[in-house]
């Protein structure tokens, strides 16, 4: 494109003898002296020659000006036709390797990136394997529930030793009491003998705000546990009436649950009144003293004169037991008081229960 390129020839013979040695100012080099018409660009720009007609060469677009280069052309990605069920599984195996995870990343790494991808038959496998719990979680589970359901199962008997059965037994001493005293008033509840579990009296404790029935006979289902106090009445235990000329009248009463009536009887001082109510009287005794900690088998105790008491010879008195430490029953706790004041009911009632 940028080679020179030879003159063309002119219609006459003169001109083949020189084509660039002759003036521009001759008429035979354009024509007809046109060449100042050719050289302004007019219309007439193209001159005669001796033999013809001159005309200028076509403009040349690869000689005359640059070119912008036209873009290439766009590529649209192939599709990749649909091989089939074998061309699935090919593309599957290259993309996840032999093994079922992709090549390079650790298994499970491609459905994290693409969940919305089929996973192979290998990976559904391995993933129903990963979620089915082995043995040892199977074991600590089983073990973890026994524990949860022992430690409800505990939590549950507590509330119900103390907190209910003493709701329950409240409500029982409350009803019986209420039963005493209607008898006493309609004159149903004449002195002799009393059946086992029988209400005969009320045991009142003002320091302690106490006001419990008095039961015959010391049976934890019948009396005790009824949240009542039991008269030792029966056997080698049996002690006197509160309206005996001379004994000492054994009460038993539970510390903790059950209604637990003698459980501060521990901060009674001597001198602290302790009345017992019967249909006819009222018998005022007074707190002497106290015996924190004893056996069981101590019967001596519940003796006419009792041992360790401090008293010396016969006379009325009340005795007081139950268990201590509290909430256990290993050892018992006693408590001794005399008789100082007989009241009948007709006089009203004594100065320990109205102050």
């Amino acid at each position: 494109m940028t080679a020179l390129r030879p003159e063309r020839q002119s219609g006459t013979a003169g001109d083949q003898g020189s084509p660039y040695g002759q003036s521009y100012g001759d008429s035979g080099a354009f024509g007809d002296g046109r060449h100042e018409d050719f050289a302004a660009g007019g219309a007439g720009a193209a001159g005669e020659t001796a033999g013809g007609q001159y005309r200028a060469p076509a403009v040349d677009d690869e000689t005359v000006a640059l070119r912008i280069p036209d873009p290439p052309p766009e590529r649209t990605p192939a599709v990749p036709a649909d091989g089939g069920r074998a061309a699935r599984r090919k593309a599957a195996k290259r993309r996840h390797g032999r093994r079922g995870a992709p090549q390079g990343r650790p298994a499970g790494a491609g459905a994290e990136e693409a969940p919305g991808a089929p996973l192979s038959r290998v990976e559904a496998r391995r993933q129903a394997r990963a979620r089915k719990p082995g043995a040892a979680v199977i074991a600590s589970r089983a073990i973890g529930e026994v524990f949860i359901t022992t430690g409800v199962l505990m939590l549950l008997f507590v509330t119900y030793q103390l907190w209910w059965t003493n709701v329950r037994a409240h409500a029982q001493a409350d009803q019986a009491a209420s039963s005493l005293q209607d008898d006493w008033a309609n004159g149903k509840g004449a002195p002799g003998a009393f059946e086992p579990g029988q209400g005969f009296a009320l045991l009142h404790i003002p320091k302690l705000d106490v006001v419990v029935p008095i039961a015959e006979g010391i049976s934890s289902k019948k009396v005790l546990d009824r949240g009542m106090v039991g008269h030792y009445a029966e056997g080698a235990l049996k002690t006197a009436m509160p309206d005996a000329k001379s004994g000492n009248f054994g009460l038993a009463g539970h510390r903790n649950t059950h209604g637990e009536p003698f459980r501060y009887i521990n901060k009674l001082q001597p001198g602290d009144p302790i009345v017992v109510e019967t249909q006819d009287e009222y018998f005022v005794y007074k707190m002497a003293s106290i015996l924190p900690v004893t056996s069981p088998s101590n019967v001596s105790v519940l003796d006419p004169v009792p041992k360790q008491s401090g008293f010396k010879e016969a006379g009325r008195y009340i005795t007081l037991t139950t268990c201590t430490p509290e909430f256990t029953s290993k050892y018992r706790m006693i408590v001794w008081g005399k008789m100082v004041e007989e009241r009948p009911r007709s006089k009203g009632k004594p100065d320990a229960l109205v102050s």
